[in-house]
């Protein structure tokens, strides 16, 4: 029920008076800021008031989004607490035990509320406002949830305070000491959830937990520049966001390498080859270590170093820890020699140096992976020597020149706890798209939770690449589970419209026959739209159907193969089209251009589908990564296609299971290797030697 003009214009004068408040708070905030005080206390006042002004918001938002009635009496609510004369409240935070009916009141379960009302604002102007009278509710969906809903999006995704419903809100106020899986089909506002999750956690545990206690992780910067500011919105500052490959190392980043590498860095099994070689790094002593030190010879028997080397290696430190335990070993062994001022001399250095290395994460990276001897070595029983061979690489001349991929990324994160151990841990961590991850990855993850609490996001009919799974049990395996694991799927899809949903379902049997379809709630402006059209016009009309609802003030993503992306690059320039990459980790509010894994997680007003064969061609389970790309929209969906729309029939590239059968040496590992060796022969033989070379390979290999 709509209210009357008059109750818009009672609740607008309630409005105006919070802000009034809310503006002298505001006020007293900057005053407070500039307060004179000693600069570190200064500083302190400083962030204090910047992250209250910040959770206050300005006075373009809203002070409240809705309103119950009931036993209680009248409650207004809204993102942040709002007081009055004497501190009385006027609008109460949604955090706010008191705040919980407004969520988990229905007609099954009124929770003491006989009215809630959902105000519809332009900033803190009433447009309209819905009255729902539990009494008289014929259905459970709530109006306003549908009406939001139809709101564009802007390029960051919206948080959703406003309309969470009773399942959504069970599970931000689910227990923080466990593992929560969250899954969730497109559109159910699994991501959002997990956000309001965290800022609920924050309120409610704020003795224990700062926001600097909480890491948010997404799978790649644009996802993170999307979510950006949905937590300060809530009014929790100062959360730590980074995509999973920010959570290595700062290194130069761009090295492009075969899928059969990147499975293998991948796997779970590289944690014990860098625990090997860097174990291996540790040297062993000379017969007799002889040191100079002044004019004078001095002779540190074997057995003495070796037992220093042993009580090193069996300190409970990281490498450089232990490394430590040794120096001061040989110290005390060289002051007993040759007297106190003696430790720490340059020769004493040298042998620590020499028998216990100082390294860094990037250096034992780039030695082992230059060194087939150093590879061989640390594989033990668990890698095949075609495997060896294939992460083998020649090492650039300078640390400094080297090129690191993706796959590298957790290998040096695990490298760098290994050597300094100093990894932040984190009270809670949310990790979104998480079924995408490798087993590197989630120990990258896994390492920086402090307790085992973690909040997980995905889904599984989303779940592609070389690490596409069926379960969730393959991904918390990998994970904490101490404290116990509890998933929880989100069945009702309020964003994706349903004649979408409807179109993009039929894939479901083929991708992911064990997952069950989302119930969506919601019907979209028009049914999906289909332009069947030659090789040579597909780009011209993906172009130009994306001008078109850009035109319209709509949020414009075009979905689009690797393989058909410079002709659309072209065509936007032949149309002078303004439009952002997603490659380059742009999101722009008007065009966007995304390969269908940076779509995964975003949202769009309109979606342009660039030919769905191709990306079923393309991708290991190519049916998934074409049912994300049909999702993406909250409106308007367009497929631009030269082939099949909907190539159910389409044999999409099999997964060979991760880790499965080490031994098993495919033929396009064999061209891999094949083009590996090649680079090497080049780089290291001039081209009048090949032939040499390749006939004294052919006799080493011969096992006669």
């Amino acid at each position: 029920m709509d209210g009357t003009a008059a109750e818009i214009a009672a609740e607008q004068a309630y409005f105006d008076l919070a802000a009034e408040f809310r503006g002298k708070k505001l006020a007293g905030l900057d005053d407070l800021a500039t307060a004179g005080a000693n600069p570190g206390a200064a500083a302190r006042i400083k962030r204090y008031a910047n992250a209250a002004r910040e959770a206050l918001q300005g006075a373009d938002q809203a002070v409240a989004f809705g309103r119950i009635d009931g036993r209680f009496g009248l409650l207004y609510i809204g993102r942040q607490l709002i007081n009055g004369t004497e501190d009385d409240p006027l609008v109460v935070s949604w955090h706010a035990p008191a705040a919980a009916a407004y969520f988990e009141a229905s007609h099954a379960d009124t929770k003491g509320v006989d009215r809630k009302r959902v105000f519809e604002c332009d900033g803190n102007t009433i447009v309209n406002l819905t009255d729902v009278v539990f009494a008289d509710v014929a259905e459970a969906v709530d109006t306003h949830l549908l009406a939001e809903l139809a709101r564009g999006r802007t390029g960051r995704l919206r948080d959703i305070v406003a309309t969470l419903q009773a399942a959504q809100y069970a599970l931000v106020r689910a227990p923080a000491d466990r593992l929560l899986v969250i899954e969730g089909g497109p559109g159910t506002g699994k991501t959002a959830v997990a956000l309001h999750r965290v800022s609920w956690l924050l309120y409610h545990h704020r003795d224990t937990i700062r926001a600097t206690d909480v890491l948010v992780v997404g799978p790649h910067p644009t996802f993170m520049h999307y979510i950006g500011l949905v937590l300060p919105g809530l009014g929790s500052t100062e959360v730590v966001m980074r995509d999973i490959g920010r959570l290595a190392p700062e290194v130069t980043r761009g090295r492009v390498e075969p899928v059969e590498v990147a499975t293998i860095k991948g796997q779970a099994r590289m944690a014990g080859l860098l625990a090997r070689a860097l174990d291996a790094r540790i040297g062993v002593p000379e017969p007799a270590e002889r040191l100079m030190i002044g004019s004078r010879f001095y002779t540190l028997p074997h057995a003495e170093v070796a037992a220093a080397i042993e009580v090193g290696r069996s300190a409970d430190l990281p490498y450089t820890g232990r490394r430590e335990v040794f120096r001061d070993r040989i110290d005390r062994l060289v002051s007993d020699l040759a007297g106190a001022a003696s430790a720490g001399r340059q020769p004493v250095a040298d042998l620590v140096e020499r028998l216990w290395p100082r390294l860094s994460a990037a250096g034992f990276l780039r030695d082992l992976f230059g060194s087939l001897r150093r590879l061989r070595a640390a594989a033990g029983a668990d890698f095949t020597a075609a495997e060896i061979a294939l992460l083998h690489r020649r090492a650039a001349d300078r640390l400094t020149e080297e090129v690191w991929s993706a796959a590298d990324l957790p290998l040096l994160d695990e490298a760098g706890d290994l050597i300094d151990g100093d990894v932040h841990r984190y009270a809670h961590i949310v990790v979104d798209e998480a079924q995408d991850l490798s087993p590197m990855q989630l120990r990258s993850v896994a390492r920086r939770s402090a307790t085992g609490a973690l909040t997980i996001v995905g889904d599984i009919a989303q779940s592609t690449g070389p690490w596409a799974r069926d379960t969730w049990d393959e991904v918390v395996e990998h994970l904490p589970t101490a404290s116990g694991v509890e998933k929880v799927p989100l069945r009702y899809g309020y964003r994706v419209p349903r004649q979408v949903y409807e179109m993009a379902a039929r894939l479901l049997p083929v991708a992911a026959p064990a997952v069950a379809p989302v119930e969506v709630i919601r019907d979209g402006p028009q049914p999906p739209t289909v332009h069947q059209v030659g090789l040579a016009g597909r780009a011209g009309r993906t172009v130009t159907v994306a001008i078109e609802h850009a035109a319209g003030g709509r949020f414009v993503g075009i979905v689009c193969p690797p393989r058909c992306r410079r002709e659309t690059e072209a065509a936007l320039a032949a149309n002078g089209a303004t439009w952002s990459s997603a490659e380059r980790g742009e999101l722009g509010t008007a065009i966007n251009l995304v390969s269908p894994e940076e779509a995964k997680g975003l949202e769009f007003d309109a979606v342009v589908v660039v030919e769905p064969e191709q990306i079923v061609a393309d991708y290991e389970r190519g049916h998934r990564m074409l049912y994300v790309a049909l999702t993406r929209t909250t409106a308007y969906l367009d497929i631009v296609c030269v082939g099949d729309p909907l190539p159910l029939s389409l044999p999409a590239t099999p997964k060979a299971p991760a880790g499965d059968d080490p031994g098993g040496f495919s033929a396009r590992q064999a061209q891999h290797l094949a083009e590996h060796l090649a680079g090497q022969l080049r780089a290291a033989a001039p081209e009048t030697e090949w032939q040499a070379v390749l006939r004294r390979v052919g006799e080493l290999l011969d096992p006669s």
